[in-house]
């Protein structure tokens, strides 16, 4: 798949089948309709193309929105280059292209730079400035410019729709059994291993101390979970805390990771930790003592769990 930062440096040689959208989380339903494109860029000898923005607009156009996001950019990439895309055209979202009207959009950006010959886009989809312009509007553009208009049907879209929302509602509440099933894949976190107060070493469970610098991703419940993570091609199991640490005082957030039969350093590396299952919500424990006894306790669940999975 090829990576292109602005819809200017986009140059083809073929026409293109385009889907446009966020696609945060690229789920089972998003998956869906990106093998529809890639689908009918085969049959008529095209490229595939999926144009997103970054920021998400409404980041942009409702100044203040706090909107907590299933992928980090860098993830949906790898999730879409999954997908078989040829193309991946990641604008920069800003008012300026807001204020591009509907014709300038179809006729500079589809026609003249993607060469577009089909585009897969919801009866509901709006664009332009303003969002005046809608599914009608882009077909009679079609009639005009030669391409087609493909329109993802209301029962798919709803599937998209529900889908997102359930996923960041099964994940705020902790269920990453059912954000999973969702996704068709295990949610994770991506970040840098930093230091922490090392707190973990004196009670026979090290931990590394994942620092997830994007503040729009959406980091599931506080709570002990079953996790995974890749490392140097091996899949290694841990369990995570996902908390303020409550035991020892702690008011800030932190995502820990204690990686089972594993004593590698990780200063420094970015890694990526997939969620498999949630043990139990972060407690306060009277003592470190009785905090070491509960690990031992998560452990072993994990190890039964990892188990049955294998």
């Amino acid at each position: 798949m090829k990576i292109v930062h602005s819809i200017a440096s986009f140059v083809t040689k073929k026409p293109t089948v385009v889907t446009i959208g966020t696609f945060d989380g690229v789920h089972l339903g998003h998956q869906k309709i990106v093998s529809q494109v890639t689908e009918a860029a085969k049959i008529n000898d095209c490229e595939s193309l999926v144009l997103t923005f970054f920021p998400h607009p409404r980041m942009v156009l409702q100044e203040g929105t706090e909107m907590k996001q299933l992928n980090t950019i860098e993830e949906k990439t790898a999730l879409l280059d999954q997908l078989g895309v040829d193309y991946l055209v990641i604008h920069p979202f800003d008012k300026t292209f807001s204020r591009m009207t509907a014709e300038e959009f179809v006729k500079d950006v589809l026609v003249d730079t993607f060469q577009l010959k089909k585009i897969f886009i919801g009866y509901d989809h709006r664009f332009g400035r303003n969002r005046t312009a809608d599914i009608n509007d882009l077909i009679a553009f079609g009639a005009t410019y030669g391409f087609e208009v493909a329109q993802i049907s209301a029962e798919e879209l709803n599937d998209v729709s529900i889908s997102s929302t359930k996923i960041r509602t099964a994940l705020n509440e902790g269920n990453v059994d059912l954000a999973n099933d969702y996704l068709g894949y295990a949610y994770s976190l991506t970040g840098e291993v930093v230091q922490g107060q090392q707190l973990g070493r004196t009670i026979g469970f090290p931990t590394a101390n994942i620092f997830v610098k994007e503040d729009y991703k959406l980091i599931p419940l506080n709570g002990v979970y079953v996790v995974y993570s890749e490392i140097n091609e091996k899949k290694v199991y841990g369990m995570m805390n996902i908390g303020t640490r409550p035991t020892v005082a702690g008011t800030q957030q932190t995502i820990e990771v204690h990686f089972l039969d594993f004593n590698e350093d990780l200063y420094g590396k970015t890694i990526s930790v997939s969620f498999l299952k949630r043990l139990r919500n972060e407690q306060k424990f009277p003592s470190l003592e009785a905090l070491k006894a509960q690990l031992f306790s998560d452990r072993s669940e994990t190890e039964q769990f990892i188990e049955t999975t294998k």
